[in-house]
């Protein structure tokens, strides 16, 4: 499928790096331009308008954006709480844009966490995501069961002293696989969500409960079982005390008895993985 030592990627993991980096840069621009009194609405449409400029017609899901508290879900009770709102923006406060294009029949999902002005606390969250990112690989590769890795996520998050924020995902889901998508001018969405991408994920979870494994990479026993082989959208999530950070990127698993090509993370030249390697947190 591709080398993780040597980078060389076959043309189809090409195609949803292109649409990742794609994703991350339309993040780090939409970031650049947000300031005090943008509303999550305003950075929601951003991502929209700066995709739909580059191509962009169909979506996983559509931009979403969280502002101050509400990056660590404080007090999220139903799925609608996730949809961008008129909470604005202040100094000193963290946010989150995330964003599920599909470009060209290949789909990504991106978390981008940053925050406006100085906040040694959300330094901190995105500093200590990094042990996450390793833990997850390290143990997919030990072909361990989704749901036993989510639990060490679990373990590590207290340990760290923070608490798990993606369990207020819809079916508390730490990542779900991610496929192509049949290329078209226009597809519409149903509550934010492409009516195509989710045929796939259904289509993934009909497969999957019939041989025994979920797209859906949960702490309940549907996810009790290996890493099936694809690519998963992956979004270890921390909150502190009305403050959250995550990153998500997609994971590529092989059936490789090798285990370097077994597991491995699709790009290392995202914005997360260059500030821990610069040392900026």
């Amino acid at each position: 499928m591709a080398s993780a030592v040597t980078g060389e990627l076959s043309a189809e993991l090409r195609g949803f790096r292109e649409v990742q980096r794609l994703s991350y840069e339309c993040a780090e621009a939409v970031a650049a331009q947000l300031k005090p009194g943008v509303t999550e609405r305003d950075a929601a449409r951003m991502q929209r308008e700066w995709l739909y400029e580059r191509g962009v017609r169909d979506w996983f899901h559509r931009p979403f954006a969280w502002f101050g508290d509400r990056t660590a879900f404080v007090d999220f009770k139903i799925p609608l709480q996730f949809f961008p709102t008129n909470r604005r923006l202040e100094a000193g406060m963290p946010f989150i844009l995330d964003m599920a294009p599909v470009f060209k029949g290949y789909t990504a999902d991106i978390g981008y966490s940053g925050c406006l002005g100085l906040n040694p606390l959300h330094d901190k969250l995105l500093a200590d995501l990094r042990d996450h990112r390793e833990l997850i690989l390290r143990e997919v590769r030990e072909r361990r069961s989704l749901r036993e890795i989510y639990q060490d996520v679990d373990r590590l998050m207290v340990r760290q002293g923070y608490a798990n924020r993606h369990r207020a995902y819809p079916f508390g889901v730490i990542a779900h696989k991610i496929d192509r998508v049949k290329e078209r001018r226009w597809s519409p969405t149903v509550f934010g969500f492409g009516t195509q991408a989710l045929k796939g994920l259904a289509s993934d979870a009909l497969h999957g409960h019939r041989d025994g494994w979920s797209p859906l990479w949960s702490p309940y026993t549907f996810s009790d079982h290996p890493p099936q082989p694809g690519l998963w959208a992956v979004e270890p999530h921390l909150g502190f005390r009305g403050t959250g950070a995550k990153f998500e990127e997609i994971l590529v698993v092989t059936d490789s008895r090798d285990p370097e090509q077994s597991a491995f993370w699709l790009d290392d030249d995202l914005p997360h993985v260059r500030r821990w390697n610069e040392g900026a947190v």
